[in-house]
């Protein structure tokens, strides 16, 4: 049977020398497939290389049509920044602990791998951010995430104050101990944790979630994704801006940190019977209630 994907890269907890061993064992099977396999520097560095072709990420973005990542949510976001503008898929194998976008449990990636080599899977998009620190009109720093952005205080200090703009027209100014600015992939991420919404992952939004508003009436807000938001440090000592925690720890006061929908998307490909909600009910505990018979809905 033909593959749908016939060279496959490998991509890692590269800090931890326990998945190297499931990261081969993976390899080892696409090969059986014969599947071509690129294992990615960092991760083979970490459990040795053996005799599977190592590559740099640049190589695996030119030549991979399709990347496996083993690890938690934090190597998933790792793989789709730097894979997005290739327009390489990704696999999430999760082999963290909450595992939101890394959805195949480490006890079921051969079934779940094979029925993708096969080319039966859901295939879905998320939305990644751009951000930059704008100082004196001048670019001192650009990132790009697909959880969040993040504008915050240090954890020595006390809290800072942001003016807010969408496409130019002025929001709000808030002092609190941050600002979230988050994808619906992000929203079940930090946003979460500070009270934020949960946003499909096929709203066309963004949302803005303070962080322990001085004010009550700082509520987060879900915008359409196609703004420019700008934020603006007022006040505040330390203030730091992150992009899927790549934090940038000179932020001025002054500065503006630009946010907008990049121009790509990430491309996840999952199991056939994979379901958001489902998702959702596991890593939330949503309870589910008894079915009830001969009730009509």
């Amino acid at each position: 049977m033909k593959n749908a994907f016939e060279r496959v890269a490998l991509i890692g907890r590269w800090q931890s020398e326990e998945v190297a061993e499931a990261l081969f064992a993976i390899a080892a099977f696409l090969r059986a497939r014969d599947v071509s396999v690129l294992v990615e520097e960092r991760t083979a560095a970490a459990g040795g290389t053996r005799d599977f072709d190592v590559a740099d990420i640049e190589r695996i973005g030119d030549e991979a049509d399709l990347a496996i990542a083993l690890g938690g949510d934090g190597t998933m976001l790792g793989a789709a920044r730097e894979l997005a503008r290739r327009e390489v898929p990704l696999v999430g194998i999760n082999a963290g602990r909450l595992g939101f976008i890394t959805d195949i449990g480490l006890g079921s990636w051969r079934q779940a791998l094979a029925t993708i080599l096969e080319g039966n899977f859901a295939s879905e998009e998320r939305t990644l951010l751009t951000a930059r620190v704008v100082r004196d009109q001048e670019i001192v720093w650009s990132e790009l995430a697909l959880n969040d952005v993040v504008v915050n205080r240090s954890s020595r200090t006390g809290m800072i104050e942001l003016q807010v703009h969408v496409d130019d027209l002025y929001m709000y100014s808030q002092r609190a101990d941050g600002l979230i600015i988050a994808t619906p992939t992000g929203s079940t991420a930090y946003a979460l944790s500070a009270n934020g919404p949960i946003l499909h992952p096929q709203v066309q939004g963004i949302v803005l979630v303070p962080v322990a508003p001085q004010s009550l009436s700082n509520r987060p807000i879900v915008l359409p994704d196609d703004v420019t938001i700008t934020v603006r440090v007022i006040d505040g000592r330390e203030p730091r801006v992150a992009g899927d925690m790549q934090v940038f720890n000179d932020l001025h006061v002054g500065d503006d940190i630009v946010v907008q929908r990049a121009p790509f998307r990430t491309r996840f490909l999952h199991p056939p019977d994979y379901s958001y909600f489902a998702t959702l009910r596991g890593k939330l505990n949503w309870h589910e209630l008894p079915s009830l018979r001969g009730v009509q809905r």
